[in-house]
């Protein structure tokens, strides 16, 4: 199992309403793409604000193998959502970091 963890620096203008319809537009992708077992999103509530630099919200999915990482990642509802997303940051693409893990 893949987890394909993002983690997120929102601009300050972009409110929880904004977050939650991003949010609820990725977990339609669980339905859409064969093997996508589980998303989930949070906000990050470390004490070190030195090393968080802003990141302050999160999402993940489970992928069943890296294959459906794979067909998630060319999906067009996927990168339609991800431009949004992107479109939100602080500094755009500056304001996401991607990280997969195997489980």
């Amino acid at each position: 199992m893949i987890r394909h963890l993002v983690h997120l620096r929102f601009r300050n203008d972009i409110n929880t309403n904004q977050k939650q319809a991003l949010y609820e537009r990725l977990n339609g992708l669980v339905a859409r793409i064969d093997g996508v077992l589980d998303f989930q999103h949070r906000e990050n509530v470390s004490v070190e604000t030195p090393l968080v630099r802003g990141f302050l919200d999160m999402f993940w999915f489970d992928f069943r193998d890296a294959d459906t990482r794979d067909s998630y990642l060319v999906d067009a509802e996927h990168q339609a959502i991800g431009a949004d997303i992107v479109a939100c940051l602080e500094g755009e693409a500056e304001g996401v970091f991607v990280c997969d893990i195997e489980l």
